[in-house]
């Protein structure tokens, strides 16, 4: 069953309690790599990573010397500092390493060893791949069920939310206040065709250093570099939207500033357009929860000033939180409104054209 990441930050620790190896599965650019490290920040552990994909055998068990007429292997620096103090050990890409490599982490997963040479009693193995339900995307080696058997496996599926809570002190406002309000953009959902560039969120993190290095996320930037510098990390579509964005960002809303803030006097400049997208950002930000007295009201006050066909939008969305158990909708519309109607009276004389009095 596939978790998200806070999930896995609450679970993995009842496995690494027990020293058990774990594996993670997911798509690339999803940040597999950020749990490790914030499970071993978590943990107290340093890191020591290793990408299974670039080594051979005797990276992984070591060189023979000749002592006394036998051999012995002396194991390669990193896995005599995991065998001397506590570490997390994390291979990465272990479906694209060689088969011999695999095998020989066969016994590290199973003794906590390699040719004699025993893990400290502190260290933790984790793995990431790319495999398991996403897998015939990738030019990955199929894990048997042997090889499978001896991991801890928990396949990842991040929310948006989960991008967001990392984004908030690691991105650039603009970036996650354009994530935040067209989320639809953080990563491609459906299949990838060849030499297509796509989102993901590895991608906008590297699109974000660039625009921030180069100085890009103003008003005055030259919208033509913004979104061909964009193009090349997050694809065409995305870049475009990010440009638009980046330019009228002094005259975006927030889906806070209305709903928290009633900035509803200061909305009215926006089109119909700009409406559009602010009701798509609501949606995205709260319609999945409930709503407390003061957020309808100011929810109910932006319903007033918006022209006739948005208006009628937003009643269609708020219609749709009653099947999931919602009932906020219910003070929506009775709530008295400063020009003295309810939004109940307000569709009655859209829909009517005024000639029904409520």
């Amino acid at each position: 069953m596939p978790i998200d990441f806070a999930t896995a930050i609450n679970i993995v620790p009842y496995v690494t309690n027990i020293r058990k190896p774990v594996l993670f599965r997911g798509r690339h650019g999803i940040g597999k790599s950020e749990v490790v490290y914030a499970l071993a920040e978590n943990l107290g552990l340093q890191v020591v990573e290793r990408r299974a994909s670039q080594m051979t055998e005797g990276d992984l068990v070591g060189l023979p010397t000749l002592d006394g007429g036998t051999t012995t292997f002396n194991p390669p620096d990193w896995f005599a500092e995991c065998c001397k103090s506590p570490r997390l050990l994390f291979l990465d890409e272990v479906d694209r390493a060689t088969i011999e490599v695999r095998q020989g982490i066969f016994e590290l997963t199973d003794s906590r060893k390699l040719n004699g040479h025993a893990l400290h009693e502190d260290t933790l193995i984790f793995a990431c791949v790319n495999g398991g339900e996403h897998g015939a995307q990738y030019q990955v080696g199929e894990m048997d069920p042997a090889e499978l058997d001896r991991w801890t496996c928990f396949d990842l599926e991040p929310t948006t939310e989960d991008w967001l809570s990392w984004a908030k002190d690691n991105v650039h406002t603009i970036v996650y206040d354009f994530i935040k309000a067209q989320p639809a953009h953080l990563e491609h959902g459906g299949e990838y065709e060849p030499n297509v560039v796509y989102p993901s969120r590895r991608s906008w993190k590297r699109c974000n250093d660039a625009l921030v290095a180069a100085d890009l996320l103003k008003k005055d930037a030259d919208a033509s570099v913004v979104f061909c510098l964009a193009s090349g990390f997050v694809g065409s579509q995305a870049a475009l939207d990010l440009q638009y964005y980046v330019q009228h960002y002094d005259h975006m809303f927030s889906a806070e500033d209305i709903v928290e803030k009633g900035k509803i006097k200061e909305a009215q400049r926006l089109e119909p357009a700009e409406h559009s997208s602010m009701i798509e950002k609501i949606k995205n930000v709260y319609f999945d929860g409930d709503l407390n007295d003061g957020q309808v009201a100011n929810l109910a006050e932006y319903f007033s000033i918006l022209p006739p066909e948005v208006a009628m939008s937003l009643f269609s969305e708020i219609g749709k939180t009653a099947a999931h158990g919602h009932t906020w909708f219910v003070r929506f519309y009775a709530h008295k409104l400063k020009n003295g109607k309810t939004p109940q009276s307000m569709i009655l004389d859209i829909t009517t054209g005024g000639k029904v009095k409520s």
